[in-house]
């Protein structure tokens, strides 16, 4: 991307959470990350590897107390989001970022209508009258694919199979036309057409409402469909970054690979699926040194020691792995 003024920039990102005893959650630790104009960018990692709190983070929905911010920088077109106060970032979100939740049927109202849903943010930031605004919701629902607009906005969630709900859910986070969109494992509770469905749709929308995407996801299927970049999330920190075809193809650090041999595949029909040993630390216990060295096949001495640096490995490749010298040469061969 060159010189090129990212959209979002984060800087040092450090989530806690205080718990009982004494006891503090790093769950996320530390990241550093940017997304430019009209790109999508895919967060991977397994559940409590601290995809969602880095989300929550950016819209500055963390739980307080026990959650705190403890430590840097969420850009946003240069303006710094960690020094709004509360009533500044009402107007960010839905206005200039939107985020779709990860399960529709408790994110939506039950008591409200799919139009007054849709048009609320309408009315909210963009100072529509009511009648402007639903009439500008049934374009957005029918942006979303739904051909009877006009009649679904007088219908309630429970009345909408969870591909619809999950459809309503992304025409509220696109209404105001945001700069931003988040989507937190969006397909999720959806089978596999409905899904397919959903991520042509985004895919299709990006380009319509002109934004950017950050994909919260652990089903790499989704990756390789829709994202531009990869980022891999392990135990609160980032732990590989690289374009979406070359993670595919010349993956670097060990849980990487782990997580794309755990893949199924069209070839090699008897092929067996790998695993990854063990599971993800609790954010109140991560080892010394690596945290993925207790779960790691090429574990060497220094992993229990030192905190291995990201380093390039490539252009806009990064690892953090002690296995590489920072000048991309590998200590070991993952072919054997």
């Amino acid at each position: 991307m060159g010189n090129i003024k990212p959209l979002l920039d984060v800087r040092n990102l450090k989530t806690h959470f205080k718990l009982d005893q004494g006891k503090v959650a790093k769950a996320v630790d530390g990241i550093d990350f940017s997304i430019h104009r009209g790109e999508t960018l895919a967060l991977v990692g397994e559940s409590g590897s601290g995809k969602s709190i880095t989300s929550l983070s950016i819209m500055q929905l963390i739980p307080s107390p026990p959650g705190e911010i403890v430590a840097g920088e969420i850009s946003l077109d240069g303006k710094n989001l960690l020094d709004l106060s509360e009533r500044e970032m009402v107007k960010v979100r839905g206005n200039e970022i939107g985020m779709i939740f990860q399960e529709p049927m408790t994110s939506l109202n039950p008591v409200f209508t799919v139009g007054n849903q849709v048009a609320e943010p309408l009315m909210k930031h963009k100072k529509m009258k009511k009648k402007a605004a639903y009439k500008k919701a049934i374009d957005i629902l029918k942006l979303v694919g739904f051909p009877r607009a006009e009649e679904i906005i007088h219908e309630y969630p429970h009345q909408l199979s969870g591909g619809m709900r999950q459809r309503v859910m992304i025409a509220m986070a696109i209404s105001c036309g945001p700069r931003l969109l988040i989507a937190d494992e969006p397909t999720t509770a959806l089978d596999v057409t409905i899904q397919q469905q959903i991520l042509d749709l985004m895919i299709d929308l990006k380009t319509k409402v002109d934004s950017s995407i950050l994909m919260i996801t652990h089903d790499l299927g989704v990756v390789a469909e829709v994202a531009d970049r990869v980022i891999v999330m392990y135990a609160g920190q980032i732990v590989e970054e690289a374009p979406v075809y070359e993670l595919f193809t010349d993956p670097k650090h060990p849980y990487t690979v782990g997580l794309l041999g755990s893949m199924p595949t069209l070839e090699g029909e008897n092929k067996k699926l790998e695993s990854i040993p063990g599971m993800v630390p609790p954010a109140y216990d991560f080892p010394e040194g690596c945290r993925f060295a207790p779960r790691c096949k090429h574990v060497m001495d220094q992993c229990t020691v030192n905190v291995p640096k990201i380093n390039d490995v490539g252009q806009a490749h990064k690892v953090r792995c002690e296995l590489f010298d920072g000048k991309g040469v590998s200590a070991i061969d993952y072919a054997n």
